[in-house]
């Protein structure tokens, strides 16, 4: 199998940098004082910000557990700890590459699939249940998030056509995903399509004849995986639960940096603004949303709302800096973790007898 060790280069920490300088030169043009944004984070509770950061990982944790549950009922034997850092590992992969909607659950794919070969169908199946899940929380948390503002205070026009856009964007790939998962035959369309394509552009120099099998092989086991899922209700609905108190723990993150900015705001505009920044980034359109431009939307959705720009550039940059580089590094740490492991067992069984 070809390794798929990833090394965050200069060009890794650029691109976070741009997209920084970029929210920075956002603040500029709306003229807003950075000197107060300064101070207000420097009146920041650190014990409550503490707080925020014990739920960020409580929030892996959970959200792990979700996916162990998922693995553990196909028999893909997988234990707590490697999936709570598995995940981390798909984190910061997810980070650091551009197209990030995908780009976690690929690396888990490959990090499961190394460690025990032939369950990539498997692992692609409880990805894809978790990432339904995922999905329809989320549409849930939208149109509750809108509801509750519509309630509360006069909705400006921007916001409600966003969150309807993205609730119904997220609905139409939700529903697609589902059928993928039912329609077998539409599944195989779309790998010869995939392999005809290769085979085009590559004038027929790649043999792609037994990677096409390997790749229907698995295709078949996803199939079957699902349809296992469906005789499961007790571990669907325990794996569920674990993403829900996931989605509870994440949207407390950004309420805690509020508090600890003595700043609460309503429920009703973290929900929202949380729900939004999840939608634009679970939509695989191939755009790198992690830095730069979440910072941007967020702050503009919190002014939108009511919230002052000053306190809303705050709480984004400190929002931001729990759930992108904290994040980061762990995950950095992590990965570097598995991959010297990896090696080191690679060059012991070279050494062998």
């Amino acid at each position: 199998m070809v390794s798929m060790k990833f090394k965050a280069s200069w060009k890794t920490f650029l691109l976070l940098a741009l997209g920084l300088a970029a929210f920075f030169i956002y603040l500029y043009i709306f003229n807003v004082d950075v000197p107060t944004i300064i101070a207000t984070a420097q009146r920041v509770d650190l014990s409550i910000y503490f707080v925020a950061v014990i739920f960020l990982i409580l929030d892996t944790f959970f959200f792990s557990i979700s996916w162990y549950l998922l693995l553990n009922f196909l028999s893909v034997k997988l234990s707590v700890v490697k999936s709570f850092l598995y995940v981390w590992y798909g984190m910061f992969v997810d980070i650091a590459i551009p197209a990030e909607s995908i780009s976690a659950d690929v690396t888990k794919v490959y990090l499961v699939t190394r460690e025990q070969n032939g369950t990539s169908g498997k692992v692609v199946a409880s990805l894809v249940i978790q990432r339904l899940m995922g999905m329809g929380i989320n549409i849930v948390s939208l149109l509750v998030g809108i509801s509750l503002l519509l309630m509360e205070r006069q909705v400006s026009g921007l916001v409600l056509n966003l969150t309807l856009f993205l609730a119904g964007t997220s609905t139409i790939f939700l529903i697609l995903l589902i059928f993928l998962c039912f329609r077998e035959k539409w599944t195989l369309k779309i790998i010869d399509a995939v392999i005809g394509f290769l085979n085009y552009i590559s004038r027929g120099r790649w043999k792609l004849t037994k990677i096409r099998g390997e790749v229907v092989k698995a295709a078949k086991i996803f199939h079957d995986s699902i349809k296992e899922f469906g005789r499961a209700p007790k571990t669907l609905f325990a794996s569920l639960s674990f993403n829900i108190l996931s989605w509870f723990l994440s949207i407390g993150i950004t309420y805690l940096v509020f508090l600890s900015m003595k700043n609460p705001v309503p429920w009703s505009v973290i929900i929202l603004t949380h729900s939004v920044i999840s939608a634009i980034h679970g939509i695989p359109l191939g755009v790198p949303f992690e830095a730069g431009l979440p910072e941007i939307t967020m702050t503009t959705l919190y002014v939108l709302m009511g919230i002052p720009f000053d306190i809303s550039a705050t709480s984004t940059i400190l929002t931001r800096i729990l759930t992108v580089w904290l994040r980061f590094f762990i995950g950095f740490g992590v990965q570097q973790a598995i991959e010297i492991k990896a090696m080191k067992a690679t060059t012991s069984n070279e050494g062998a007898p």
